[in-house]
């Protein structure tokens, strides 16, 4: 562990989880790394321009070290003619509500891997971390001569030795509370986070990042204890003052309610609280067609202070989520 925290500066063994889209806020970002951890930037979602403003915005924040996460690259899946029109059936109703034009698919689903990579490449930030998947060699290789650590998600032991082979630096293991999307691709063990972190150091060389459902101090030493090197932690700061939550989510945290996996918002599994959405829709397009189809219907939902229909991702622990300073939301979660 001590190698790892040298390497990165860390005075605090924990890691920002990346939340896209919008709510890690380079703010965020910067105030973890400013007080120690390791702040994360969500940038699946950005344009190379954003991925760089938003490094810009972290570096004039703080001269302390962070990541950019990335989305690994997937090829792009064909939807037919009834796929879409289903989906977006099942959407109309949410946009008439919110008096929206009928839902359509747009032609423009994601952003280009390849150039937001060669952004962060740019940007040179501490750490690259992705999810969804894995990275090719060569793309190792970029990183490794620009001296960027490569930490790849896993969901399963054997996702993790996947990893270690592919040669990154550690693995991030996602237990199965960890709201937001899942980050594995092959074998989602939906594990309790202890038993997944032990597991994991028992099979792998690399550090292992320990993340899902830790919310308190007793928590993050309990992955430590497991042999974790790091601690991953993002539901813990969704009510942070620097997050980019919108009124209706956090007022949607306050009032509670059961947290879900489901697949209506972006076609991947994905834990949040459930709402009108997840309960109604049933036929999603696969990622990232449904990402891209319901954006607009996010976006208008939290313009309207409507929680119903936004993606409001968390974590199982989500209850013990306190408004404060990141860095004090930071400090109650160092052991």
């Amino acid at each position: 562990m001590g190698a790892v925290l040298e390497r990165l500066g860390l005075t605090v063994p924990i890691v920002l989880a990346p939340m896209a889209g919008g709510v890690g806020t380079p703010a965020l970002v910067a105030a973890v790394s400013q007080a120690g951890g390791l702040g994360s930037i969500g940038a699946a979602y950005l344009t190379p321009e954003q991925i760089t403003a938003h490094g810009q915005a972290v570096r004039a924040h703080t001269d302390r070290p962070f990541a950019v996460n990335l989305f690994a690259p997937l090829p792009v899946p064909t939807v037919s003619a009834d796929q879409v029109a289903g989906a977006c059936a099942e959407l109309a109703p949410f946009h008439a509500s919110l008096g929206l034009p009928a839902p359509a698919l747009p032609e423009h689903v994601q952003e280009d891997f390849e150039t937001q990579f060669a952004a962060v490449v740019a940007l040179q930030p501490a750490v690259c971390s992705f999810a969804f998947g894995r990275l090719v060699p060569a793309h190792l290789s970029q990183l490794r001569r620009a001296g960027i650590l490569a930490v790849g998600t896993a969901t399963s032991v054997t996702e993790a030795r996947v990893l270690e082979a592919d040669g990154v630096d550690a693995v991030v293991v996602q237990g199965g509370g960890a709201g937001g999307h899942r980050g594995g691709w092959q074998e989602d063990a939906l594990a309790d986070t202890v038993a997944l972190t032990r597991a994991a150091v028992n099979a792998v060389r690399v550090p292992v990042i320990a993340a899902g459902g830790l919310m308190t101090a007793a928590d993050v030493r309990a992955v430590l204890g497991a042999g974790a090197t790091l601690a991953q932690c993002g539901t813990a700061f969704l009510l942070a003052d620097e997050a980019g939550t919108s009124a209706a989510y956090r007022a949607a945290l306050t009032v509670g309610g059961e947290t879900v996996l489901t697949t209506a918002f972006s076609g991947r599994t994905a834990r949040g609280l459930a709402n009108a959405v997840s309960r109604e829709v049933h036929t999603p397009l696969p990622y990232p067609h449904q990402n891209a189809l319901t954006r607009p219907l996010r976006a208008a939902g939290a313009a309207a202070g409507r929680a119903d229909v936004l993606s409001v991702w968390a974590g199982t622990g989500y209850a013990q989520a306190t408004a404060a300073p990141a860095a004090s939301i930071l400090a109650r979660l160092t052991p």
